[in-house]
């Protein structure tokens, strides 16, 4: 039987795309099976009166094999 386990993250990226896949890289180090991510919060840094990055606070949905 397999569960499903929950992580909260927060990543930075040039674009929202580029936080998304910041925090798959990042989660991916010592998760496995990672299945989703569901974005809660979506922000963009603002510097000079310009977007300059974007952070994400997301859940990464990874399933974790009985073995």
């Amino acid at each position: 039987m397999a569960l499903a386990k929950v992580i909260e993250v927060i990543a930075e990226g040039d674009s929202i795309e580029g936080a998304v896949e910041e925090a798959i890289n990042q989660a991916s180090k010592t998760l496995r099976s990672i299945k989703s991510i569901n974005l809660e919060n979506i922000q963009a840094i603002v510097e000079d009166n310009s977007v300059t990055k974007y952070r994400i606070n997301a859940k990464v949905t990874f399933v974790k094999d009985d073995g």
